[in-house]
């Protein structure tokens, strides 16, 4: 873990916040059609299928992947089994806007997280950079009037939200802190991704039988859901992943959380070319203010 931001680095930070925003669109635009726990099951069955081919040999009877089962069961539990679960229900339980905001307390989270458990220090310049990166959220949030952010009503699907942002920074930590016999697999992404995707269906099944159970859980087929499906997927899930994994190797889980603050000007640019909305003066500053938090919390 080189802890600096390159040009590769940030280009493999950019593409997830990218994917996630496409996901977080598809996730609220196919929520009436399929419970939140069964979306998070097949997204990530259908992605095992996709990652097969690539990565067959880590399940193999004698792949290091078998003794390393309990990392990959808590890697698993903290972003496939945990992260998305949440979020999908969190898309069916709270507004898109309130969403956004809980979840722009990732880097918060990142920096409180490393400083707790891996006693690693937090700069003035992280915590500035944190500053500033809120700020351009919370400016495209309120769409450059205050009024919009003053009106805003927490409700418990926000919970989620903040459970999610916690499981997912406490992911990235670990990302960055293999154990010694995680080597062989780490070195090639998809099997690095298919070992936790197996382990992930084990938590996704286990939270969809209790879905199943417990709630009114439900599947309306049609022709939009297999083709959000497909998506989120091929996108949000293995090229996500995999250029997370990369990116957070390379620059470090506490430059790596500011990236994340991205997805709500990726979600404005996308609802501009889905929705017909224009951009507008506040989303430059807001780029601005990100891209600066970014900046000033890489540097030395």
């Amino acid at each position: 873990m080189t802890q600096r931001l390159t040009p590769t680095a940030a280009l493999l930070l950019v593409i997830p916040p990218l994917m996630w925003s496409g996901n977080a669109v598809v996730g609220r635009l196919v929520a009436p059609l399929i419970s939140p726990m069964t979306l998070n099951l097949l997204r990530w069955g259908i992605a095992f299928l996709i990652l097969l081919p690539l990565a067959r040999r880590v399940l193999q009877r004698n792949s290091d992947l078998w003794p390393q089962w309990k990392r990959f069961t808590l890697l698993s539990l903290f972003s496939i089994g945990g992260y998305n679960a949440l979020l999908y229900l969190a898309l069916n339980t709270s507004t898109a806007i309130n969403v956004t905001l809980v979840g722009a307390s990732t880097p918060v989270w990142m920096l409180l997280i490393g400083r707790l458990f891996f006693k690693v220090p937090v700069s003035r310049r992280q915590i500035l950079g944190a500053v500033l990166s809120i700020a351009g959220v919370v400016l495209v949030l309120g769409r450059g009037d205050w009024e919009v952010m003053t009106q805003l009503r927490l409700v418990p699907g926000d919970l989620y939200v903040l459970l999610a942002s916690i499981a997912w920074a406490t992911y990235s930590w670990l990302l960055a802190h293999p154990t010694p016999e995680s080597a062989a697999i780490r070195a090639d992404w998809a099997t690095f991704l298919m070992g936790q995707i197996v382990f992930g269906l084990g938590w996704s099944m286990a939270f969809t039988a209790g879905e199943w159970a417990l709630t009114p859980a439900h599947i309306d087929w049609s022709a939009g859901l297999v083709a959000a499906l497909a998506f989120i997927a091929v996108g949000p899930a293995v090229i996500a992943y995999g250029s997370w994994g990369a990116g957070v190797s390379r620059a470090g889980p506490a430059i790596a959380g500011f990236f994340i603050n991205l997805t709500p000007l990726f979600t404005a640019v996308l609802s501009s070319i889905f929705i017909g909305e224009a951009p507008r003066a506040y989303h430059a500053a807001a780029f601005v203010l990100i891209v600066s938090g970014i900046v000033i919390s890489s540097r030395k």
